[in-house]
């Protein structure tokens, strides 16, 4: 699993993030591929190599027309609604832009639909948001990490004046993350740097990895210390070559729901992100039977999953935990069999198949168009995929 991890020395902002992406090795033509999907002109990119402090990285200037405005979320989401971007990259952006009207909502202490963008509404702001989402696509990043965010200090000028660094808006998106003062009274997270990062990262030390690559995202100051993002790709490294990853449970128990409900709302739970759900009977307070409901996903998904358990079910709390896990690589793999072709699902250890399994859906068709049980059609097909991987089928 491709992992980046963004490390904040002198803060972050969009185009801060983009020139790391691109200092990386994520092609400056695949985020521009991208930003015209969205079907909206005004923009230009341009990446240049810049030193701060002795130090080589990539300024990736971000030319728009200021005439491009957007004024409210609905006005900032149309383009990527339909665009044709893939569905995963739509999804996070606008994940990003709701959070910031979110925090902007709640500094202003209006409604988010009656949220009035000043600065955010630019266009830069739509290009910094689909382009770092587009640029971690194109490096296969599926999972994020950030450092802990310096402050900065002083003030700030802004369409309602001159306000305090950290910006109102940064402050609220920079809630649960770590901060700290580096001395340097300048701004030093924007709003949209500070919605990118805290929406798609998780907060903490670099995870383990094979390190594969690193870049240094410039910004446009000169600072007392080198005014540069940096963000680490590698692999992530479990025991025994498995794929590390983080992972969040999300939980809530039940007592008063009819059992009928349980089957569409696991539905839309996995629909929400869920990588598995289950449920166990309890027995609660009063020997009151009960269920709890147990659900897996990225942590990056907790808040949408709670909020299917908050909609779908009679609950009025919801808990949730952080975890690593370890799993093994798995690719799937086509395979021409006496029944024809069936796709297995292959894991592998230290590059070694441990586990090879036929796609039960097509074993169940092919044993219906042959006219075959599904019990005999199931173990020819495990016992040829065993063959073809050179595993043993007893193990």
């Amino acid at each position: 699993m491709r992992v980046a991890y963004f490390d904040c020395p002198a803060g972050a902002s969009g185009d801060m993030i983009l020139g790391a992406l691109v200092d990386a090795g994520c092609p400056l033509a695949e985020l521009e591929k991208a930003l015209r999907m969205l079907d909206v002109s005004g923009w230009r990119l341009e990446a240049q190599p810049v030193e701060r402090a002795g130090l080589r990285g990539t300024h990736l200037v971000v030319q728009t027309d200021p005439g491009v405005h957007f004024h409210d979320l609905a006005a900032l989401l149309a383009p990527i609604e339909r665009s044709d971007l893939p569905e995963t990259v739509k999804a996070r952006a606008t994940r990003i832009l709701r959070r910031l009207a979110e925090a902007e909502s709640r500094v202003h202490r209006v409604p988010v639909e009656a949220v009035h963008f000043h600065e955010v509404g630019a266009l830069d702001t739509l290009v910094d948001v689909v382009g770092a989402v587009a640029g971690l696509d194109a490096l296969g990043v599926e999972t994020v990490g950030v450092s802990a965010f310096p402050l900065g200090g002083g003030t700030v000028q802004t369409a309602h004046g001159r306000l305090p660094v950290p910006a109102p808006a940064t402050t609220e998106l920079l809630r649960g993350f770590p901060v700290y003062d580096n001395g340097v009274q300048s701004e030093l997270v924007t709003p949209t740097g500070a919605a990118i990062l805290t929406t798609l990262a998780q907060p903490g030390p670099p995870p383990a990895m094979t390190l594969a690559a690193q870049g240094w995202g410039a910004g446009t100051r000169e600072l007392p210390v080198p005014n540069l993002l940096r963000v680490l790709l590698g692999d992530a490294a479990g025991p025994d070559g498995t794929v590390a990853e983080p992972l969040a449970a999300v939980e809530t128990t039940i007592d008063d729901m009819s059992p009928q409900l349980y089957e569409p709302l696991m539905d839309r739970l996995f629909e929400a992100g869920a990588l598995d759900v289950y449920l166990t009977p309890v027995v609660m307070k009063r020997s009151r039977p009960g269920i709890v409901l147990s659900a897996f996903a990225a942590p990056e998904r907790i808040a949408d999953l709670a909020a299917v358990l908050f909609r779908e079910t009679t609950t009025i709390g919801v808990r949730w935990q952080r975890f690593e896990r370890a799993r093994l690589p798995r690719e799937l793999v086509r395979v021409e069999t006496s029944l024809g072709p069936i796709t297995f699902k292959v894991s592998r250890l230290g590059g070694r198949p441990v586990t090879v399994t036929p796609e039960f859906e097509e074993v169940r068709r092919v044993a219906r168009d042959r006219g075959l049980p599904v019990r005999e059609a199931l173990e020819q097909a495990r016992l040829e995929g065993a063959r073809h991987f050179g595993k043993s089928p007893e193990s």
